[in-house]
């Protein structure tokens, strides 16, 4: 390809940066470095952010950071690429993802992990463990993020984690897939493998649990328990497969488990989704599921990384639990399966977008999604003409 011999120049743009945790994220002129080797400079055209980039954004005993830029839930279009790139091109519309997908490790040539082991997950860049990011004004390094860093109208992503998707889809439905949806899909899809006619308990309903309840639908699953603390989001989920609804603040001393024992003639449900990132809901999850069989799906990201207490009995009696990245799927083989998905009406994303609004409103989307008051607020990066070339 003749446009990847292209030499790129040092790009200028608006970013959002995070310089201490919990603060509110400032708006900086940042310089994006060109892509090297392997890499793929990318004009974001949307970002959302997600309840990750809020955990690591509060974490003020996690390593050391700042500055940096968060997001990792995004859509855009190829500005430059690197040496060695073949995969993509200039001009082609991609999602980012924060997990790799080389393709040639075991753990990406096998069907049992999607964790590619020749890229793991490490600050920084994945080959160099540097930043294409620094400060316009100071020249001082700017950290990325899960190797996306998408609150930024420019970021620069290793060719491992870019999935091509096209220009068929809508990008604030595309930037959806990188992420949180993909996340819940792919779980009751890729590593529950939810058998029809079964029974589902969500905890959490968030954009990734009501994920899963899509998903699960989509399996075939017929009864689909949602767990929640707001009864305001039953409506949106018994548009996306739930059918039956618990608050843990209306069952009185009954703890949720019994609730859905009983729901369930005194089994438990056969697949149990802990969307959340909570250890104690993690438990409780697995205490609702039935002997035998039951398996309980961990996606929720606890911060403190607390361990989990389960009974060593009730795994012997055939219930399971089993953790999950991006729900188990394979972002460049699967993706562009549930964006194919998405335009057969198959998977529907509309009831996920609850607010749009631009850039500079960032900080309010943040609290927003803090809140609990949105599931999925797409950010659209507004250019308008300001980024620049260094050297134009």
């Amino acid at each position: 390809m003749e446009q990847n011999r292209v030499v790129a120049r040092p790009i200028r743009c608006k970013a959002a940066v995070c310089k201490a945790a919990g603060e509110p994220l400032e708006m900086e002129e940042v310089e994006v470095a060109p892509p090297r080797a392997h890499e793929v400079r990318i004009k974001v055209v949307c970002t959302s952010p997600c309840h990750s980039d809020i955990t690591f954004w509060r974490m003020k005993d996690g390593p050391n950071m700042f500055p940096c830029i968060l997001g990792h839930e995004a859509v855009g279009v190829v500005e430059s690429v690197g040496e060695h790139v073949q995969e993509v091109a200039v001009g082609d519309t991609v999602v980012p993802v924060f997990l790799a997908q080389c393709g040639e490790c075991a753990d990406c040539r096998s069907a049992r992990s999607n964790l590619c082991s020749a890229l793991p997950t490490r600050p920084g860049m994945p080959r160099d463990g540097t930043t294409r990011f620094s400060l316009a004004a100071t020249g001082e390094p700017v950290h990325n993020f899960l190797s996306v860093s998408s609150f930024a109208e420019y970021t620069v992503v290793d060719v491992a984690h870019v999935v091509r998707v096209g220009n068929a889809l809508p990008p604030e439905k595309a930037c959806l897939l990188s992420c949180g949806v993909a996340t819940g899909v792919g779980a009751a899809w890729k590593v529950a493998a939810v058998e029809p006619g079964s029974t589902v308990a969500v905890f959490g309903l968030g954009a990734v649990g009501l994920a899963v309840a899509q998903g699960s639908k989509m399996r075939g699953a017929t009864r689909i328990i949602g767990i929640d603390l707001n009864p305001d989001k039953f409506e949106t989920g018994k548009k996306l497969g739930i059918t039956d609804f618990v608050n843990p603040n209306g069952i009185g001393e009954q703890t949720v488990s019994e609730v859905i024992k009983e729901m369930t003639g005194g089994a438990g449900a056969d697949y149990c989704f802990e969307c959340i990132g909570s250890v104690s809901v993690m438990a409780e999850a697995f205490r609702s599921s039935r002997m035998g069989w039951g398996k309980t799906v961990v996606l929720g990201v606890d911060g403190s990384a607390a361990p989990v207490s389960i009974p060593s009995l009730d795994i012997m009696r055939g219930r399971s639990v089993v953790g999950s990245y991006l729900g188990g799927i394979k972002p460049k083989d699967d993706i562009p399966v549930l964006a194919r998905k998405c335009l057969d009406k198959e998977l529907e994303l509309d009831e996920f977008i609850t607010h749009q609004m631009g850039f500079d409103e960032i900080n309010r989307a943040l609290d927003l999604l803090a809140q609990g008051k949105c599931l999925r607020c797409i950010i659209w990066m507004e250019m308008d003409g300001g980024a620049v070339e260094d050297g134009a």
